[in-house]
């Protein structure tokens, strides 16, 4: 029986940060299961390179925001891979959208697939792990801007700020089960430029940060390791931002 550990990545079917993680984590020695909801062409290109490199991985299917399906997910990776010891929820969604035109069916498939979707995984992982001896890690995804929000993104942000509670209240709950379930989050800022950013654009989000770096998203999965490895970190929220929180910019 294969002993190593297994690792869920929400949203790791197209090459995005998810993706990157997925891979930083199978090198690293775990099974990786793939989830993707529309992009199974690049979790099957993501399936057949790692299995290049003997990783052992398999992907599945299904909207986050539908119980039935996240649960069917979870069934068939237990039956495939036995036990589950990481998941990370990068699945998510992000429109723009003036307020003005900002419907409460926006509000809704928002909050449905960022905060539903983050609550429906966490909650059916952490209860496998709180079954195990060993526990397991859960990284959740928030937003840098909740403490710092621009315009046009309301019912995204409010549905990630949720994320925030969300993780606290799941630390809390999950460890009075078992002690060795904890629950983080990453609140990402620009770690990987927009599909189609312009130069101008990139330069812009670059000069944003402190650190005046952008586009890293092996920084991301750096910290999920760091959260994964450390036993004493739970119910923390943590900008990934290099420093754009704190900082608005050139006087």
């Amino acid at each position: 029986m294969n002993a190593s550990p297994v690792a869920l990545i929400t949203g790791s079917g197209r090459k995005r940060v998810g993706n990157v993680i997925a891979w930083s984590l199978g090198r690293a020695g775990y099974r990786v299961a793939l989830h993707y909801y529309r992009s199974r062409p690049g979790a099957e290109e993501t399936l057949a390179e790692m299995a290049a490199e003997e990783i052992e991985a398999a992907a599945y299917q299904a909207d986050v925001a539908d119980e039935a399906q996240v649960d069917r997910m979870f069934d068939d990776l237990l039956a495939h891979f036995g036990r589950l010891d990481v998941l990370a929820t990068c699945a998510s969604i992000w429109n723009a959208r003036p307020l003005e035109e900002t419907s409460a069916a926006d509000m809704r498939r928002s909050y449905d697939v960022n905060t539903l979707g983050t609550f429906l995984c966490a909650r059916r992982a952490g209860l496998i792990m709180a079954g195990q001896v060993e526990g397991g890690s859960i990284i959740t995804f928030g937003d840098w801007a909740i403490r710092r929000p621009y315009p046009d993104y309301i019912a995204y942000f409010a549905a990630k700020g949720a994320v925030h509670t969300l993780t606290q209240t799941l630390a809390v709950e999950l460890a009075l089960r078992n002690p060795r379930v904890r629950v983080n989050c990453l609140h990402p800022g620009p770690v990987m430029f927009p599909p189609g950013a312009t130069g101008k654009e990139q330069q812009q989000l670059t000069a944003a940060t402190l650190v005046k770096r952008a586009d890293d998203p092996e920084s991301v999965a750096h910290a999920v390791r760091f959260l994964i490895d450390n036993p004493f970190i739970t119910g923390a929220c943590i900008p990934l931002d290099g420093g754009r929180t704190i900082y608005a910019g050139e006087a």
